[in-house]
C-alpha cells in the first residue's frame, strides 16, 4: 500500500496546482495534517475488525464534508458563510483543496491497492479494489475489466463486480499497529516509505515542488 511519505508527495502537487495564492505555511500545514489523518484508523484495529481503511477511508466522509462546504461556501449568501465571515477567501479556498487532497491524494489512492478500502463504510460495509486495465483493441474495441459482468449458467442472471474484496469481518489490511491478521512474536515492525518506484518517484516529486514553491515565492518577494 501506499507509504504516508507518497501520500504526503502527492498531496504537495494538488495543493500547489489548487491552493494557487494561499499556498503558504499555514496552509501546507492543514493540507499535510488532513492528508495523514485517515491513518489514525489503525489506532482502532486492535478493538475492531478490519478498522484500517475503513473507519476513516471511507468516501462518507468526504461526501459529507462536500455537501457542508456546498451549502455554507456555494448555496449560502457571503455575508451569512460560517467558513467565509472567519477565515475569508482564504480559508474557502483552503477547506475546498484539504476536500481535494483527501479524496484523491488519500482515500482513492489507496483504493487502487491490495486489499482497496471499504467506500460507503459504515453505510454500506464492503471492501472495494480498483483493479483492471481499459485499452483499445483492433480486434475488440474497447475493453475495460475494472467492472465485470458474471452471467450465473443456471439461472441467466446477471451480476456487476466491481473489484468487491471483503468486508469488515474478514479483510485485514497490514498496517504497523496490526501487522499481519495472526501475527508471529518475531514479525518485524516495517514502517514503509515506498514499496515501487513510482512511489517514490511520486514522493521525491512532490518534495522537489515544495522546494520549487518555496524559491519562487522568495523571488517573488
Amino acid at each position: 500500500m501506499p507509504s504516508t511519505v507518497v501520500h504526503v508527495g502527492f498531496a504537495i502537487l494538488l495543493a500547489a496546482g489548487l491552493l494557487k495564492g494561499a499556498f503558504d505555511r499555514r496552509a501546507l500545514a492543514i493540507i499535510l495534517v488532513i492528508v495523514v489523518l485517515p491513518e489514525a484508523d489503525t489506532l482502532a484495529g486492535p478493538w475492531m475488525d478490519g478498522a484500517h481503511r475503513a473507519l476513516l477511508h471511507t468516501l462518507t466522509i468526504p461526501i459529507v464534508a462536500g455537501a457542508w462546504l456546498t451549502w455554507d461556501t456555494r448555496l449560502r449568501e457571503p455575508e451569512q458563510s460560517w467558513l467565509r465571515t472567519r477565515w475569508g477567501d482564504w480559508g474557502v479556498r483552503v477547506a475546498w483543496v484539504a476536500l481535494f487532497v483527501h479524496l484523491f491524494a488519500h482515500v482513492l489512492l489507496d483504493w487502487a491497492h491490495l486489499e482497496g478500502i471499504n467506500l460507503f463504510y459504515p453505510v454500506y460495509d464492503r471492501f472495494f479494489r480498483l483493479e483492471g486495465e481499459l485499452v483499445l483493441s483492433s480486434s475488440e474495441g474497447l475493453v475495460q475489466t475494472f467492472v465485470e459482468i458474471h452471467t450465473d449458467p443456471e439461472t441467466g442472471d446477471r451480476t456487476a463486480d466491481a473489484g468487491s474484496v471483503g468486508t469488515t469481518a474478514d479483510t485485514h489490511v497490514a498496517n504497523p499497529v496490526e501487522l499481519s491478521a495472526e501475527p508471529e512474536p518475531d514479525d518485524p515492525i516495517l514502517l514503509p516509505i515506498a514499496e515501487s518506484g513510482w512511489q517514490l518517484y511520486l514522493a521525491l516529486t512532490g518534495v522537489f515542488v515544495l522546494v520549487a514553491r518555496r524559491f519562487q515565492d522568495r523571488r517573488d518577494e
